[in-house]
């Protein structure tokens, strides 16, 4: 009788075996060395709880792929909010991983520089800043590894993360062809932006008319966080770049991905994030009409 019992646990230690590794995520330092100019701090551990890491002092992606059958070619860094204290990097970021991935679309989640985390040497100015420009340099240099089409790249941000959005997004982001680094000679501006409750620090005035499209969301009753899609709404109309915005009435902030809320509106939200990605042809390139 002992026999089928074994037999039933050694099954049991397989199949959680093959599960953990289908789960395994690759992780893609910024920089190989480490972040320049703390090259030396690269290998301190990161602090990792329940919902949020900190202590970032290798900043990193970590690469989330659709299923292959479903892959479409495009992609998005996730900056994950925070308070540039910590990185709630499940609920805004793995979750996000998840949603896009759904729709074929592969994910990069980035894990920045902190500069009010405790005792950090990080300026919230210029790091998190640094990391954004350099995530999307280094995820259009792995575009063939990944299947990518380099006109499908976008970047995501919630509250913090929505203002390192706000600061690659709309200047400062052209390829630098004399560049020592190959990955630093590409272009980082993103192909599309979406913000969800970005924070209000770094809300530009006007934006460029080659500004990337942008999907904007938050709630009314958020004190923090509603008033930036607003300005980032009128600056997009005044250049008359594409945008779409939603705005809640209830949900105040940091209701992620919508899930446990009691608003029907607000667990939704993620589908008008789909159906704009599809009008938006990002799901999948726009098919050209060929005039005969």
């Amino acid at each position: 009788m002992k026999k089928p019992v074994l037999l039933t646990v050694t099954i049991s230690w397989m199949t959680l075996l093959c599960a953990i590794t289908s789960h395994a995520q690759t992780v893609i330092p910024l920089w190989k060395n480490g972040a320049p100019g703390f090259e030396a701090r690269r290998n301190e551990p990161e602090v990792a709880k329940d919902y949020y890491v900190r202590n970032i002092h290798n900043p990193s992606l970590t690469v989330f792929l659709p299923p292959a059958d479903k892959a479409n070619g495009a992609a998005v860094i996730v900056c994950p909010g925070g308070g540039h204290r910590l990185l709630v990097y499940n609920s805004e970021g793995v979750e996000p991983a998840k949603f896009y991935n759904s729709l074929g679309i592969t994910v990069f989640v980035l894990k920045y520089r902190l500069g009010r985390d405790t005792l950090s040497p990080y300026n919230v100015d210029i790091h998190p800043r640094q990391d954004a420009l350099r995530a999307m340099r280094l995820v259009r240099s792995k575009a063939a590894k990944y299947h990518l089409d380099t006109a499908r790249i976008g970047i995501m941000g919630f509250s913090a993360g929505g203002e390192v959005v706000d600061m690659v997004a709309f200047n400062n982001n052209a390829a630098n062809p004399a560049a020592k680094d190959p990955v630093d000679r590409l272009s980082a501006k993103p192909d599309f932006i979406v913000q969800v409750y970005p924070g209000p620090g770094y809300v530009p005035e006007t934006i460029p008319a080659n500004a990337p499209p942008a999907f904007l969301v938050a709630a009314n009753d958020d004190a923090c966080c509603s008033l930036p899609i607003i300005k980032l709404l009128q600056a997009y109309r005044e250049a008359k770049v594409p945008v779409e915005m939603h705005m809640y009435a209830k949900g105040d902030h940091a209701f992620n991905m919508g899930k446990n809320r009691n608003l029907v509106s607000i667990n939704n939200w993620p589908q008008r994030l789909a159906d704009w990605l599809q009008d938006s042809h990002i799901l999948q390139p726009e098919t050209k009409k060929v005039m005969h």
